[in-house]
Order: C-alpha cells, then structure tokens, then sequence
C-alpha cells in the first residue's frame, strides 16, 4: 500500500473517524478533556503501526491530563478499534499533541487586535 494511495487515505480516515467517536463517547476517564479532537491520522503502510494527532483546547494542564489519560486508555482504544474497523492488523496507536487549532484561534486574535486599533 503506497502512502498516498485511495486505499490508504480510506483507511485514515475510517481510522479518524472512529477514534474520535471512541475518545468522544465511549472513555469514561475524567482526566480526557471533553475539548479533545483527532486532527489527524496516519496509518502505516503495513497497518502495525499509527499515528494520531490530538488536540486539546484549554490550557497546558488540560492538555497533559488529557495525554495521561488516553495513554493509559491505549489498549481499550485499540481493543474497540479492533471491532468496530475489520483490518488485517490493528494498528498500536502513538498519540502525538497537536497545537495547531490553538494556534490558529491565538493568530485569529492577534488579527483581531490589530483591526481594532487601525
């Protein structure tokens, strides 16, 4: 499976999808920000292996609170992963923190402020 193939831009998305609606409804630890969003992810071409991207809108605490608990939530992630998406393997997930929105939400207002003053 070749990175950019539709197959494998298929199965990243199904993958993002369905981790979103696992982290949204189905983890009850309260440490996972109910402001959590899966940007991104990246499945490996041989399906062992994926990386998520996760953002988290609150402040620095929120955020590590937020990488303990879906660390310690990993194998029950890939435990309904594993049912709700028939893959060959299912893929050991690496989360990764994302800042991406927050930054854009900071820029966003940085270019509001500038507006007001002119």
């Amino acid at each position: 499976m070749r990175k950019n193939s539709v197959k494998s831009t298929r199965i990243n998305g199904e993958v993002q999808r369905v981790l979103a609606e696992i982290i949204r409804g189905d983890i009850k630890d309260p440490r996972i920000s109910p402001l959590t969003s899966v940007v991104s992810v990246e499945v490996a071409p041989d399906l062992k292996t994926c990386k998520a991207w996760i953002s988290v809108l609150g402040d620095d605490k929120a955020r590590e609170e937020t990488y303990k608990g879906l660390k310690s939530a990993e194998g029950y992630i890939k435990n309904q992963l594993a049912k709700t998406i028939n893959l060959r393997n299912t893929p050991e997930i690496t989360f990764i923190m994302d800042q991406s929105i927050e930054y854009g939400v900071n820029m966003s207002k940085r270019i509001d402020e500038v507006l007001q003053k002119e």
